[in-house]
């Protein structure tokens, strides 16, 4: 295998990379001179609940799908076909019931970190466990996507490698520490634009070289790219339909449900409405984002056909083959290669600042306000600023063990399955299952987390055990060896030469694809959870505090009479929002929780509803229009 070739930008390249990361700093800049300039923690975390729909479905959009989908989707679609495609499915309930579930309990509720609900539900153990959780989580997966646009600049251009880490995590950690939240949110949705223009250009210009769109799909059906629906319920297969659109959905729920990078961005909204609006104009811009991977994937396999430049020599590992495939498109096109590394940048910034600023956000509110109840609003803020800052460096020495991750895509999705699956389990056990108690939520959250890390330790260590020669193939399931990483064509060659058997027994459990980690760990935690609950006098519907619970149950058990609903707790629905908002019981407790009021948002909350009052004294009661913020009317 010969040396890796290197093409290097032209100077326009240089100068449209330049500005487009420059323009990125001067929206946080901006945000963070002007308005409150960032004075108080609502501000700062929360933008102070100012946004609008359509830059919030934008920011959440770019948070976890920018330079991961990036480089991973195409070289997926190139490699094993169009099989990732039908993710699109998942995206359906994915996103509706954080919609009409989710959202409606976590913004009556008025929070600002999303750990806040496990304490009025369970206690402060379940509140700090799923904190740390979250940390644990946020820091592995930020060292991912930092690291792999600096992987693939490194492989095409010769750029040093953990040159392109420091200045991109600098650069990020600079916009996000002094814009807060607002300028995460309005970076998000310049770099979303140009995320889509750098594709669309790829897709335009390669198709265009190939032949056209038609030559480009009559040589990917020619090479067996295009996968047809597989129905194989075998979970330890690495792609079919279930696996993809029925395992990804749990995935989709831990990062749009309860993810604390994309509640924040609901709590910031203006309004209930526009935060449910937010994920519904996610979905078709979630559909078109996976459709321009795959239709790169496409045009790369009709460019370089089985002789990928994997084989050849050219690059590495299959994440660098989509930037390479940039470079060779855009040849003859100064400037545009720039567009796309800065499009590929761009995303990967867009991913960081949401984590460093949920990061702080979740220690501020969970970790230090609570023991610090004299704390000064100024003081707080400074603080959160000083928290985003430590996090960004926390998070460039992360990158470091990225390095060792294999495949991109997968690891990266495989840590949100892993420890966002036991995350997802215990808010669903709090929220649908009234009889459950702190204990069987602290007991459900230790069972999903040693589940999950002996499986991922499991697969690791049988991973390792296969012969180094050849990458571990058994189903397609596991990730590919760091610089080892062979095409469909080989593997589908070698899988039937060895014909290995089907694994069985706890091997089979190493071998469970990696989109049903989330599934599985998620229903540990609530099955575990309910078990000791019910052994640990559960709890009883009118020691629950109001609004923490979603009447899933009492929705779907409707049929039954109403005493036996009383004795399964699916009896009360979700209130609606209340009129004195400082004074109802759940409010209350969350000021105890916390120890520091918000005065300005007090003073905001108390004029409005007083507004409301008079207006409804003196307006017709129209029943119809509060059925849109009555929960059962939501309901799936």
């Amino acid at each position: 295998m010969g040396d890796v070739v290197q093409m290097h930008f032209s100077t326009p390249d240089y100068v449209i990379f330049a500005l487009l990361l420059v323009a990125s700093t001067c929206i946080g800049l901006f945000y963070a001179l002007s308005g409150g300039r960032q004075r108080t923690t609502q501000e700062f975390l929360l933008a102070d609940r100012s946004m609008s729909c359509l830059p919030v479905s934008l920011s959440l959009l770019a948070s976890f799908q920018s330079a991961v989908a990036i480089l991973g989707v195409p070289s997926e679609i190139y490699t094993y076909g169009t099989q990732f495609w039908f993710m699109g499915v998942s995206y359906f309930l994915g996103l509706l019931v954080p919609a009409h579930v989710f959202i409606p309990v976590f913004y009556r509720l008025r929070l600002t970190s999303a750990y806040e609900y496990l304490e009025l539900r369970f206690n402060k153990t379940v509140r700090i466990m799923g904190t740390v959780t979250f940390i644990f989580q946020m820091v592995i997966y930020m060292g991912v996507v930092l690291y792999a646009p600096a992987l693939a600049l490194n492989a095409v251009t010769g750029f040093d490698l953990w040159g392109a880490v420091l200045a991109m995590g600098l650069v990020c950690t600079l916009y996000t520490t002094l814009g807060g939240l607002k300028a995460v949110i309005w970076t998000d949705v310049f770099q979303t634009i140009v995320m889509f223009a750098g594709q669309l250009a790829v897709i335009i210009v390669g198709a265009h070289q190939a032949g056209g769109m038609g030559e480009v799909w009559r040589k990917a059906i020619n090479g067996s790219r295009i996968a047809s629906l597989d129905l194989n319920p075998d979970p330890t297969e690495r792609h079919t339909f279930w696996t993809l659109g029925v395992g990804g959905v749990f995935l989709k729920l831990a990062v749009y449900g309860v993810n604390q990078a994309q509640v924040q961005r609901y709590l910031s909204s203006r309004t209930e409405r526009e935060a449910v609006m937010s994920c519904y104009v996610v979905f078709p811009c979630q559909q078109v984002l996976t459709c321009l991977g795959c239709l790169m994937g496409l045009v790369m396999f009709s460019r370089y056909g089985e002789d990928s430049p994997l084989d050849k020599g050219y690059v590495k590992t299959n994440d660098q083959m989509v930037l390479y495939f940039v470079m060779d498109v855009f040849r003859d096109l100064p400037g545009l290669p720039g567009l796309f590394v800065a499009c590929l940048f761009s995303g990967a910034l867009s991913t960081i600042s949401s984590a460093f600023n949920s990061l702080a956000t979740v220690t501020m509110e969970d970790l230090i306000k609570p023991y610090c109840p004299d704390m000064t609003e100024a003081k707080a803020t400074l603080l959160s600023k000083g928290l985003a800052f430590a996090y960004g460096l926390v998070c460039l020495a992360m990158a470091y063990t990225a390095s060792h991750m294999g495949s991109v895509l997968q690891a990266a999705l495989s840590i949100f399955g892993m420890v966002g699956g036991p995350l997802l389990g215990v808010f669903c056990l709090g929220m649908f299952f009234p009889c459950a108690n702190s204990t069987g939520a602290i007991v459900g959250l230790v069972a999903g987390l040693v589940m999950s890390f002996w499986i991922g330790i499991g697969h690791f260590v049988s991973r390792m055990a296969l012969p180094t020669t050849l990458p571990p193939i058994i189903n397609g399931t596991a990730m590919p060896l760091p610089g080892n990483m062979t095409t469909a064509v080989m593997t589908t060659l070698i899988t039937s030469i060895t014909a290995k058997p089907k694994p069985t027994g706890v091997q089979a459990l190493y071998n469970l694809s990696y989109l049903w980690y989330s599934a599985h760990n998620s229903t540990t935690v609530v099955i575990v959870g309910l078990i000791v609950s019910l052994l640990t006098s559960p709890m009883k519907e009118k020691d629950l505090l109001p609004g923490t619970v979603y009447p899933v149950l009492g929705n779907l058990l409707f049929f039954l009479p109403e005493r036996y609903r009383e004795i399964l707790c699916c009896v009360t629905p979700l209130p609606q929002k209340p009129k004195a908002i400082d004074t109802h019981p759940y409010q209350m407790a969350r000021k105890e929780i916390n120890g520091v009021s918000h005065p300005k948002e007090k003073e905001k909350t108390e004029e409005t509803e007083r507004e409301k009052d008079e207006d409804e004294e003196t307006a017709t009661p129209q029943p119809s229009c509060r059925l849109t913020h009555t929960l059962q009317e939501t309901a799936l």
